[in-house]
């Protein structure tokens, strides 16, 4: 669900026009919902705590969405963060999350990057090798300090809308397989830089299906198992993310009641707390790209290209991974449907939303919206082609604020400087 409807003849987001938001700060814009937001993380929460699974941390996956008032916003319902780098470590805490409820994850950090997630109380590094158990236990040590750690696993179980998006086979570079997983874990129990509390598996993104979770879970259960009976504490288990969202032309991804549900199956009897890692199920549809339509091409041979003022530089999925996403009208108009190609100004072919996209009549200066925008969107996006960083929007019922202001050419150019000797 989603609260961006149309209202009047026009597309709304909650209480606000897109339209007025666009007039106001032009385009391309991205548009965040806050009552989306916020319904998404309260029906997983809800889900999982009426499964009776034992004091669930949701720590929100901040590469989906790193904006922070998009946190802030999740922060004040009780959301912990999963981050990669020290840079989303600093965007959590400036957003209100607790440090004990940040979650340290990727296969390279540096010793930089553990100590400052140390002195800052992160409350869970997860372990993606033998090297880097070594190196956290290196500065902790340094430091004075024992990094709380969880081991990552890879279960060997392929899932994901995308190769490039499934984490959790052999041959992709996350975790240790089992066999290490229980080594390093004992390892770690003598460590004098390290305090083990768990173990952790993500196995990919945009899942449709709950088998490849549950088969991924119940490997992780037995991990569980055969460290206790070696003696060894196990307080945490992580689940991982990876639950997918609907993007309108994709199988439709299980409700989180029966994701809550398979856990429970799974993990029936097992006393322990757990962890979880969702990103795109909690931000995707809460938000929007809004563009204008610059012109329509039409060629002598029957191809027509719709041109927008968007590009590839502000909405990477549809190049990076063929990822599919709903464009609709801000204001619909009458008249028969036609096929485009929708495109944007940079100069590579690559730079194609879609092809042969069947659309609502459209003219030049007409706004349009890519649904489903929200995770993975201003994320990723750049300023390829010296083209300014697209603006980010958060919107509360009629009201709304700009969140991420875009910024001059005198900005973009101030970040640069000659060398001496030009």
């Amino acid at each position: 669900m989603n609260h961006f409807e149309l209202q009047g003849g026009e597309l709304y987001c909650e209480d606000v026009p897109l339209a007025k938001i666009a007039e106001a700060v032009g385009t391309p814009v991205y548009v965040y919902s806050s009552a989306t937001l916020e319904r998404h993380f309260t029906v997983l929460r809800d889900a999982l705590v009426a499964e009776g699974l034992r004091a669930p941390l949701i720590a929100y996956a901040v590469k989906a969405n790193s904006n922070v008032a998009v946190l802030a916003t999740l922060a004040a319902l009780g959301a912990g963060a999963d981050v990669v780098s020290e840079g989303e470590i600093r965007r959590a805490l400036k957003a209100g999350v607790p440090p004990g409820r940040i979650v340290f994850s990727g296969v390279g950090k540096t010793a930089g990057e553990i100590a400052f997630a140390l002195q800052s109380g992160v409350g869970e590094i997860n372990v993606e090798s033998e090297p880097e158990l070594n190196l956290i236990n290196k500065v902790g040590q340094e430091l004075g300090l024992r990094a709380t750690v969880a081991i990552r696993v890879n279960p060997d179980v392929e899932a994901g809308g995308h190769a490039k998006i499934s984490t959790g086979k052999a041959d992709n570079k996350f975790g240790v397989s089992f066999g290490e997983a229980e080594r390093l874990y004992a390892n770690a129990a003598n460590m004098a830089g390290l305090r083990p509390v768990g173990v952790t598996c993500h196995i990919g993104s945009q899942i449709t299906d709950l088998a490849p979770m549950a088969a991924a879970f119940a490997k992780m259960r037995g991990l569980v198992e055969r460290l206790r009976a070696e003696g060894l504490p196990v307080e945490r288990l992580d689940l991982g993310g990876g639950l997918g969202a609907p993007y309108f032309n994709t199988p439709e991804p299980p409700a989180p009641d029966a994701y809550a549900a398979m856990i429970a199956q799974t993990m029936r009897g097992l006393d322990i707390q757990f962890a979880f890692e969702p990103g795109r199920m909690v931000a995707a549809n809460a938000g929007v790209l809004v563009a204008r339509v610059l012109h329509i091409h039409e060629r002598p041979e029957g191809r027509r290209f719709l041109v927008l003022d968007a590009a590839m530089n502000d909405l990477l999925r549809p190049a990076m991974y063929d990822a599919y996403h709903d464009i609709r009208p801000v204001k619909p108009r009458d008249g028969e449907p036609a096929a485009y190609d929708v495109v944007g100004p940079i100069c590579e072919t690559g730079d194609t939303f879609t092809r042969d996209r069947t659309l609502p009549p459209l003219e030049p200066g007409d706004l349009v919206a890519f649904m489903t925008a929200g995770a993975y969107g201003a994320a990723m996006a750049s300023e390829y082609n010296s083209r300014l960083l697209v603006p980010e929007v958060l919107v509360k019922g009629a009201e709304y604020a700009v969140v991420r202001p875009r910024p001059t050419y005198e900005d973009m150019l101030a970040r640069e400087r000659p060398a001496p000797w030009l």
